[in-house]
Formats: structure tokens, C-alpha cells, sequence
């Protein structure tokens, strides 16, 4: 049924329009989330580590690409923040090469794209995606940790309620951030997110002969959702690693370890690697989503960390002051403007 079911997915694929398929769809999706914070370490806020969370997270992290289809603004805004295309040349479509460093802002990267006759609606911007997401957690942490030590420590029953309240909303939304983070994290793990390669070879050289044939949702969709089981992407993943470094380059890292893995997809691919129950196939998908696994857990937990040393409100506090006592954050965190 499975060998049936191949040729009518590629067909189907061939005639859509979109230039990317969606990452991983729901189910490499799903276990990424669920595996990363199932395997987070106790320092992590309880609330985080409970199962109810992680479902819920597990289901966040699909959000990104369920949100598509609300409309031509959204959709172009929004779509090209799953990718970024490298070029055999390590360019970026042809611009700015991909590399640390990055431009410090979207928009000191679009004028580096412009001059070489693109933009990045075309060329992708997934590396500001991730580094998006991983400075909004931070400060949503930041924020948790003086809403908990501020509730703890107040005496007026009316503040005191209102930072509990805040506290509340500040759960759900952490949830939806790192959902949020978890899905461009994916797609980073995700070779055919890096790559002006996205879905077959394409009119570049192709000296070794690979496909020009759309197997990008192919492979991240109906292969691996026959093929990874969560268990099994767990097992795979590697230990804690903390880079000690910027979130920008740690981004622009992974993502060309992801990107180091497209000549070799192709060269699987060509040699029917990717078809039910092959080994090679299975292995290298596998290696790939529990690469997002990791690198998720890692950037929650370097996230938590990191906002100890934050500060919140307007006008800002300091959270180690807050959490030692030395500062009121009342009026910086409801407002007295």
C-alpha cells in the first residue's frame, strides 16, 4: 500500500504552486516539540515539564504552518520566514553569503539581497526567524521569573492577585513562543529548508544527475510520518549542549549543518534511499528531526537561563533585582504611564 501510495503524493506535489512545501508537516512537526521538552532538565519550570504542557506545546508547534491561508498579506509576510536559500556558492540566492556574522537586522539583510537582485520574500529569512523567537522567550522567562518572585513576596491582596493573573498569561504565552520556536527550529533541521535545491535540483549545474522531480514533501511528510516514531526520535537525540556563544551564531551554525546534509539527501534520493523501509532512508531522517529535537531543547534551556540576567517593564527592572528583593516592579510591570 505504502509503495501505491509514492507515485500519487509526487504526482499531487508536482502541480502545486508554492515554492515550499511545509516543513516536516504535523506529524515531524509534533514529535519534535513533544521530544524536546520531554527530555528538558528539572531547572526548567515545572509548569513546562507537565504532559499537559508538552501536548499543548507539541501542538504549537505546527501552528506556523496552520496559520497559512488567512489571507495574501499574511500568507507573503509570513512565508518566507521557514527558509533560507543557499546556493552552491554558499550565497544567499546569490547576495550576502550565509555566515557569521550575521547582518545585524531584517533590514540590513534586505538591502544585501536587493543589491544582488532579490529580496527576501524570495531568498527566505529563517535565521532571523529562530533568533526572533529565542530573544521573545527569553524575555517571556524574564518576565516569569519577576512575576513569580514578586506574587510571592507581596503583601496587597489586589496586587498580588493581578501578578498571579499575569503570571497566568505569561504561561500561555511562553507555551506559544516556544512553539512557535520549535517550528522554525525544525525547518532549520529540515535540508531542503537551507537550499536553493527546495524541491528537486532545479536549472542549476547538475553534474551527478539528481532529480529535478518535487520530492520535498514527499520526503519530509509521508516518509517520515511512516518512519519516525516519537521513541525512536528520543533515543536519537544527542546531550545537552550549551554554546556559550550568541544565539546568532549558534542560529547560523545549525543551519549550515543542516545545509551540509542537501548534497547527500540528493545523493540518497538517487539512490532510492527514500523508498518504504529502506534503511538509509530512515536513518537520515531520523538523524534530521532529532537534530531539531536537540537544538530546541538546547535553546529552551539556554533561553532560561540567559533571562536571569534580563530586565522587564517600562522602565525596565532588573529581574536579579526583583528576584532578590531590591526592587518594587509593580509600577514597571502594570504601567504607570
Amino acid at each position: 500500500m505504502r509503495i501505491a501510495i509514492f507515485p500519487l503524493v509526487l504526482t499531487a506535489l508536482a502541480v502545486m504552486a508554492p515554492s515550499h512545501v511545509l516543513a516536516w508537516g504535523g506529524h515531524g512537526h509534533r514529535i519534535i516539540g513533544v521530544a524536546a521538552m520531554e527530555a528538558l532538565p528539572e531547572e526548567i519550570p515545572a509548569f513546562l515539564r507537565d504532559p499537559t504542557a508538552i501536548s499543548q506545546i507539541g501542538e504549537l508547534s505546527r501552528e506556523p504552518d496552520r496559520s497559512k491561508g488567512a489571507g495574501k498579506i499574511h500568507d507573503s509576510n509570513r512565508d518566507a520566514a521557514h527558509f533560507v536559500d543557499i546556493d552552491d556558492a554558499g550565497l544567499v540566492m546569490g547576495g550576502p553569503k550565509f555566515e557569521s556574522p550575521l547582518p545585524a537586522t531584517r533590514a540590513d539583510y534586505e538591502k544585501l539581497l536587493q543589491a544582488a537582485g532579490t529580496d527576501s520574500w524570495k531568498a527566505g529569512y529563517l535565521q532571523y526567524s529562530i533568533v526572533d523567537q529565542y530573544q521573545q522567550l527569553t524575555l517571556d522567562f524574564a518576565y516569569w521569573r519577576v512575576l513569580v518572585a514578586a506574587e510571592a513576596r507581596e503583601t496587597d491582596p489586589g496586587r498580588r492577585a493581578w501578578y498571579a493573573t499575569d503570571r497566568a498569561l505569561r504561561e500561555g504565552l511562553l507555551k506559544m513562543t516556544i512553539g512557535s520556536l520549535s517550528h522554525y527550529v525544525a525547518d532549520g533541521a529540515q535540508p531542503l529548508h537551507t537550499t536553493v535545491h527546495y524541491n528537486g535540483w532545479g536549472d542549476y549545474p547538475n553534474p551527478k544527475g539528481y532529480t529535478k522531480a518535487r520530492i520535498h514533501g514527499v520526503f519530509e511528510g509521508e516518509f517520515t510520518r511512516a518512519h519516525v516514531a516519537l521513541a525512536d526520535l528520543k533515543g536519537a537525540m544527542t546531550p545537552l549542549r550549551l554554546c556559550a556563544c550568541a544565539i546568532e551564531q549558534r542560529t547560523v551554525d545549525y543551519i549550515l549543518t543542516g545545509f551540509a546534509e542537501v548534497e547527500p539527501f540528493y545523493a540518497l534520493e538517487k539512490a532510492g534511499a527514500f523508498t518504504p523501509e529502506d534503511p538509509r532512508g530512515v536513518a537520515f531522517v531520523l538523524t534530521r528531526t532529532s537534530a531539531g529535537a536537540s537544538e530546541l531543547r538546547d535553546l529552551v534551556v539556554e533561553a532560561w537561563r540567559d533571562s536571569a540576567d534580563s530586565q522587564v517593564g517600562w522602565r525596565p527592572v532588573k529581574v536579579a533585582d526583583v528576584v532578590s528583593g531590591a526592587v518594587d516592579p509593580f509600577d514597571a510591570l502594570y504601567s504607570i504611564d
